[in-house]
């Protein structure tokens, strides 16, 4: 499915009315950097922003998405349009000197040409130089979009000499509205959107059953500990470990934990609107009768210290029998 306009209007507003306004008053810069974290719809907007500028049946700003010119962008195949990647580890510099060699032409169907380059920040240092003087002395009705993930890795020459939009990273309702309209059920979709503000990532992580199912065993732990912490131990051993094998699975299960004494807080402060097992709410508002407050604090931090000593060569087992432990006593860690 494309991704519309009015889409990352949601995802991005800022960026979205100042690429709006620009081609609206014809004052469409030479250079753009896009700046943020992956997932955030970088992409997207740089090829929804192509096609406006190139769109035949555009209404104010926004592209029609059907003419000609609209679907060639789309497949990236129009002729006045250039994507960049990196080749290999690296953007080289032969890359950068290709386009200004194919840049010096005239536009084969219009007399405008764009070029994009992604991973902008994994230029090598003779390809950012060839790109500055590029930059420089901009070609009239050329525009460039450059694309970072690593804005820090830049040349500040490259960043002073291009409009700079910053992505921010995505609201967690934005996020799961989206996943919801991709047919991911209600529960799944609104946890994922907050493991992740990566559009891309939170997609895949509520589609692997491996996700569904650590949400399964997480709230399994949670009943248990306020049962017996035998039984916990149990369900460390025989469930938790086979399950979560990675230090980054692990990482997520501690976060899937910590959400349900988050939940309980919430309950207990009255705003329901922020729990994320809503599914749950029943079981959750039965826990959050018998949780102290001082009780549910200590808890999430012993959670976040272990989610911290997940780096260290602590012996991952050790660690998450220390936790149940530390969770049923209401100790932290020493």
């Amino acid at each position: 499915m494309a991704v519309v306009w009015d889409q990352l209007e949601q995802y991005q507003p800022i960026v979205m009315k100042m690429l709006a306004n620009s081609i609206e008053k014809g004052r469409v810069a030479h250079a753009y950097l896009f700046e943020g974290q992956r997932g955030t719809g970088k992409k997207e907007v740089s090829l929804l922003f192509a096609k406006s500028l190139f769109c035949l049946n555009r209404f104010r700003y926004k592209p029609c998405d059907e003419c000609r010119n609209c679907r060639r962008i789309g497949s990236r195949n129009h002729p006045d349009v250039h994507w960049i990647e990196p080749d290999g580890q690296s953007i080289k510099k032969g890359q950068i000197e290709a386009l200004q060699e194919e840049f010096s032409k005239t536009g084969v169907e219009s007399n405008q040409k764009l070029y994009i380059i992604e991973h902008a920040d994994k230029m090598t240092t003779n390809a950012a130089n060839s790109l500055l003087k590029f930059l420089e002395e901009p070609r009239p009705r050329t525009t460039a979009i450059l694309l970072t993930e690593q804005y820090h890795r830049m040349l500040t020459t490259i960043i002073s000499r291009c409009q700079v939009l910053s992505f921010q990273p995505l609201p967690p309702i934005v996020l799961a509205n989206y996943l919801k309209e991709q047919q991911i059920p209600h529960h799944l979709a609104l946890l994922a959107a907050h493991v992740t503000n990566n559009r891309e990532e939170a997609f895949e992580l509520s589609r692997d059953d491996w996700f569904a199912e650590a949400r399964k065993i997480v709230l399994q732990l949670y009943e248990t500990l306020n049962k017996n912490e035998f039984q916990a131990l149990f369900i460390i051993h025989e469930k938790w470990m086979p399950h979560f094998q990675e230090k980054q699975q692990i990482d997520i299960g501690l976060e899937l934990l910590l959400y349900v004494y988050k939940d309980i807080m919430y309950l207990q402060l009255g705003e329901l609107e922020n729990v994320i097992y809503r599914d749950r709410i029943d079981d959750l508002q039965q826990w959050a009768l018998t949780c102290p407050q001082k009780r549910i604090i200590e808890n999430m931090s012993a959670i976040l210290q272990a989610k911290a000593r997940l780096n260290t060569n602590m012996n991952v087992q050790l660690l998450m029998e220390q936790l149940i432990l530390n969770l049923k006593g209401g100790k932290t860690f020493v």
